[in-house]
């Protein structure tokens, strides 16, 4: 029966994690580009200070490979790819945790793992690790914010999963008690986030731009997240819905 179950949650993962995406992506689009605009703008005439302070000859510059234009309707396609990405794993999940009763409460647990997936794979790395605009970061210093950011997913992640599993072990406890307890992990795990290194690059974006962009890219994750918890989570009431019996046929009547 769970093994029967995978495919339909998968199919219900990519239903929901694209349109999701789409929402997001949408979002982004109107109100999160202007602000990249604005932050590739200001980079360009930074870098071409750079060029005309350190001489003509001491740098080349490079052709833009994609017009903004065409980055902007490529960031629907990406954030929609993205979606359903996530719809995936989210319905793998899913189903690894729920599969033996999948059908109760479709909608608590969705809006339920939703929360704990946000939290675990985007809020805490992003609290230690707030998003910035594009071009800003020193090329030297990539390898190393990719490790330390997916090291704080790793972390962020595993704090959730602990989390999960206190509140189980407490489940026989006073409520307060479990809640607490439970709060407290994902606390302790961004203590633990703040262990990593810092980001090494500096930031040459005015201060009124740089939490612009961060602020919207916060907005845009929590449409993200909870476009697809809302729309799995219908998605599994329609499924769970009875289907109503067919009306009994009626007798011609006599001649």
């Amino acid at each position: 029966m769970a093994a029967e179950l995978l495919p339909r949650l998968l199919g219900r993962g990519v239903i929901a994690g694209g349109l999701a995406g789409l929402i997001s992506g949408g979002f982004a689009f109107f109100v999160t580009e202007p602000v990249m605009d604005r932050a590739v703008e200001l980079e360009g005439i930074r870098s071409a200070a750079e060029e005309a302070a350190a001489g003509a000859a001491a740098h080349e510059h490079a052709e833009e490979v994609f017009t903004r234009t065409e980055q902007h309707f490529g960031l629907i396609l990406a954030s929609v790819g993205a979606g359903v990405a996530l719809g995936i794993l989210f319905a793998a999940v899913y189903w690894a945790v729920f599969s033996r009763t999948a059908s109760e409460r479709p909608w608590q647990r969705a809006l339920t793992l939703a929360g704990a997936a946000f939290t675990g794979f985007w809020l805490l790395p992003f609290v230690r690790y707030p998003a910035n605009p594009p071009g800003v970061g020193d090329e030297g210093s990539l390898t190393q914010r990719t490790v330390t950011w997916a090291a704080a997913i790793v972390i962020g992640l595993a704090a959730v999963f602990v989390a999960w599993r206190v509140n189980a072990a407490l489940a026989d406890k006073a409520p307060h008690i479990r809640q607490l307890a439970t709060g407290a992990v994902p606390v302790v795990g961004l203590g633990v986030l703040f262990l990593l290194p810092a980001n090494p690059d500096e930031l040459p974006v005015p201060p009124d731009l740089l939490w612009d962009f961060r602020i919207l890219a916060a907005a845009s994750a929590v449409i993200l997240w909870t476009s697809l918890g809302v729309l799995f989570g219908l998605l599994g009431l329609r499924a769970a819905a009875p289907t109503p019996a067919p009306a009994p046929a009626t007798a011609p009547a006599a001649a």
